[in-house]
């Protein structure tokens, strides 16, 4: 419990900072799937064009659309630049993108029968594009806007000459519209499918990340109100602590303490009891920011878990603790009370769950990751904890109060980069690793 402040001081300003990110990478995304949507687009409008002026021998103006097309391919080059440079893609900027691709696709219906071209319904496709990427107030604007233009390729267009001399009217498309109708429903089907279901993904990866952010600022918060407690009770138990410990000195020193073993013992274990209080009030008053005279160590991690596994043994009652510790571990870090009161969390747990049974520790290192295995034989973890590994007060004590540990040794590792798991063994007893990456331990 010593880590609660500093792992929700660490977790709370990072919030903000990460949402904002998030959602700039989110547009990001959504705005590079335009990108790819609008060469599709460039590609498809230089097909149609020479079908049409060279395969069904309609005259079109070549010059002024392959000019549009060129226009929406430095526009799409300014737009890929943007994706990947910009801090912030506002909603206003990605209502201007559009508009450019709706002016170069009513330019192109404009030279190319004007509402009589089946291909009129791609209008269709920059609505439902505008209400999938943009907010309300956009999406109408978009609509207004394509209806508009949509109005007005009834009343102006430019004229075509069709084979056999027919009307210029609007009507010259005629005798291929069904086909052309087709082609486009066609289009449009596989353009929402393909790109608007990409962005609905990208917005759901979004909003998954966004809760997941939720949750934990919402942890971090209740590990900031146990710190708070926790650092007032340390005061308070700071100044008896102190007492007892120098009664206790006393005592051992005394002849009728001295000369009865067994009393010397009982005095020892004490103060091992009280020494181990105080380390406890240390780290509650260290991460709130008022350090005693101990402070941040150097050591290895073989030097750590030795340190944390001999301290523990010497303060639980458990009947077997097996420690593997593979070679690899020389590494130099720096050791607080984070790490420390973690491991202790983890192994408090396994003996609770089986204080008969033996407890083994298996500690390697591998890419760059400390991995640090904790076995017991106990009943394992119920189905229901598996799943809500990390919750407050999830616990098998049936105790008020109880089910912090793992909850805190989650957070510790989070904060660190790192993670905490746990599955059942099989045919019984239960492992919960903690995976932490070492450049998160070492010294900066």
């Amino acid at each position: 419990m010593p880590n609660t402040a500093f792992a929700a001081s660490a977790v709370r300003p990072a919030y903000g900072e990460e949402a904002v990110a998030l959602e700039r990478l989110t547009r990001a995304r959504n705005l590079l799937q335009l990108v790819q949507m609008r060469w599709m687009a460039v590609l498809g409008q230089v097909l149609t064009i020479l079908v049409v002026q060279y395969g069904l021998g309609i005259a079109l103006p070549m010059v002024q659309m392959l000019t549009l097309l060129g226009v929406l391919s430095v526009v799409n080059l300014v737009s890929t630049w943007r994706a990947r440079t910009a801090s912030e893609l506002a909603d206003s900027e990605l209502f201007g993108i559009l508009l450019i691709d709706v002016a170069v696709l009513t330019g192109q219906l404009y030279f190319a029968g004007g509402s009589a071209n089946p291909f009129v319904y791609l209008y269709l496709l920059q609505v439902v594009l505008g209400a999938v990427l943009m907010s309300a107030p956009y999406g109408w604007a978009l609509v207004a806007v394509t209806s508009l233009c949509a109005v007005a390729l009834h009343l102006w267009h430019w004229p075509l000459a069709m084979p056999g001399g027919e009307g210029s009217e609007g009507v010259g498309l005629i005798p291929y519209y069904f086909e052309g109708l087709v082609i486009c429903f066609l289009i449009n089907a596989a353009l929402l499918v393909i790109f608007v279901g990409r962005i609905a993904s990208n917005n759901r990866q979004r909003d998954d990340a966004l809760a997941r952010m939720r949750q934990q600022a919402a942890e971090a918060e209740h590990i900031l109100r146990m710190g708070l407690l926790a650092s007032g009770a340390a005061h308070e138990l700071s100044t008896p602590l102190a007492t007892l410990s120098v009664i206790l000195g006393d005592w051992a020193r005394m002849a009728p303490f001295a000369a009865e073993p067994e009393l010397r013992e009982e005095i020892e274990r004490m103060q091992v009891q009280v020494d181990r209080c105080k380390r406890i009030v240390t780290g509650i008053l260290q991460t709130a920011g008022e350090a005693r005279a101990e402070t941040l160590e150097q050591m290895t991690v073989r030097e750590l878990l030795e340190d944390v596994l001999a301290n523990w043994r010497q303060t639980r009652a458990c009947r077997s603790l097996q420690a593997v510790l593979d070679d690899g571990l020389d590494t130099p870090i720096m050791a607080d009370g984070t790490l420390r009161q973690m491991v202790d969390n983890v192994l408090d747990n396994a003996l609770e769950a089986n204080a008969d049974g033996e407890i083994r520790v298996l500690v390697s290192s591998a890419d760059d990751q400390l991995v640090i295995r904790v076995l017991d034989e106990g009943p394992g973890f119920p189905p229901a904890m598996l799943e809500q590994l990390g919750k407050p007060y999830q616990s098998t004590k049936g105790r008020p109060g109880s089910g912090l540990g793992l909850f805190l040794s989650v957070n510790v590792a989070r904060t660190l980069g790192g993670r905490l798991e746990a599955r059942n063994l099989d045919p019984v007893g239960a492992e919960v690793s903690i995976v932490l990456p070492m450049r998160a331990l070492m010294p900066k």
